[in-house]
């Protein structure tokens, strides 16, 4: 709606994460590099967590377009799943002709298949996003996953992206077997301040092909304020102070204009909904 009036070619902050749009801090950085690296060097289990809206799919999305042509993956998305429909879901998503029958023969045909890729010299991983919400037990056939080696490397990588929640899962003393086995954990920390400043800003630049300040750095610095540097809430606040800055015909956006984006933010509604009906809001 806004784009013709700040002369943006697409949105700078939308809310799908985009590897276009990739922004290269220090952490989100070291974690892409972290699972480059792990994947090419066949690792095994690889898990990276954050808090909601850190930038976990984002970084997955850059992932996979840095990946090559001989790497195979497979991307699970819906985790509220039995083991041996994961199992089945990783077949089709690999593309692999198998016959149904039970989990045993589920898996020796994944197997074959890995096999198979693995004298092509192809790499192939399974990536499991929102993986918090797995059961114990859906967990634990991920893990039997990881038997499926040679004596010298891994047959599958096995990338878990997920809340911190995550971790605590993984701690259950049932899982000791599949903690073991993670080659590598990576957290996600919020932004710093001088890394939202160039978030927003490169964000901006991306969109419009330009370096003009499309905020004032007051605006700017209420936003840090406010989202204390997690992308998607700093994503939220600045479509939403653009689109007013727009409805005001204000060709720079303000602190008074952030100020009213963040007051009609979805986070602050929830948080005055919890303070009327007594519940306390996780935004406080």
């Amino acid at each position: 709606m806004y784009f013709d009036f700040f002369g943006f070619k697409e949105s700078p902050f939308n809310l799908t994460p985009n590897s276009k749009f990739f922004f290269s801090s220090n952490k989100h950085t070291e974690a892409l590099s972290t699972l480059l690296y792990a994947i090419q060097e066949r690792k095994g289990f690889v898990v990276v967590t954050g808090e909601i809206g850190s930038g976990k799919t984002t970084v997955c999305r850059t992932l996979l377009n840095k990946l090559d042509k001989t790497t195979q993956v497979a991307l699970i998305t819906n985790t509220h799943i039995s083991g041996k429909d994961l199992l089945i879901s990783v077949l089709e998503d690999l593309e692999v002709e198998y016959k149904a029958g039970s989990k045993a023969k589920l898996l020796s045909q994944l197997n074959d298949y890995l096999i198979a890729q693995l004298r092509l010299d192809n790499n192939v991983v399974l990536i499991v996003d929102e993986a918090q919400n797995l059961k114990p037990s859906t967990l634990e056939e991920i893990r039997m996953l990881s038997n499926l080696e040679t004596e010298n490397e891994k047959l599958i990588q096995i990338l878990f992206l997920g809340q911190p929640e995550l971790k605590k899962k993984l701690s259950l003393s049932r899982l000791e077997q599949l903690r073991q086995r993670i080659a590598v954990f990576f957290h996600l920390t919020p932004l710093t301040y001088e890394e939202t400043m160039d978030y927003i800003r490169h964000r901006l630049k991306v969109a419009s092909d330009s370096d003009r300040e499309f905020f004032t750095q007051e605006g700017l610095d209420r936003i840090y304020q406010f989202t204390n540097g997690v992308p998607r809430m700093v994503n939220q606040i600045c479509d939403s102070a653009l689109l007013t800055g727009y409805i005001n015909e204000k060709n720079v956006v303000d602190i008074d204009i952030v100020n009213e984006a963040i007051a009609d933010s979805p986070m602050m509604l929830l948080q005055d909904e919890g303070n009327v009906g007594g519940i306390q809001s996780r935004f406080n």
